[in-house]
């Protein structure tokens, strides 16, 4: 499993929570949505979801190449 991979399984869950979050919120505070909350709450989870994936696997190499960094300049100033 790539690094790439492993950082992806584990922002998927905090992604997908967010994203379940902002659109639960975006249901519960429009009139018209709320009314059919019965419909609109498994589509907020299965959209959620769904876009995490691609979202999660977008964040992962930003968050590999900010440690990358920290450790080259960490070498560099060992090294001086």
């Amino acid at each position: 499993m790539s690094n790439r991979m492993a950082i992806t399984l584990l922002l998927y869950g905090m992604v997908q929570g967010v994203l379940f979050g902002a659109i639960l919120l975006a249901v519960m505070y429009t009139p018209a949505l709320r009314t059919n909350a019965a419909v609109f709450i498994p589509i907020a989870v299965l959209f959620s979801a769904v876009i995490a994936i691609p979202a999660s696997w977008k964040i992962a190499p930003r968050l590999r190449a900010r440690h990358v960094r920290r450790m080259a300049h960490e070498r560099r100033t060992a090294e001086a």
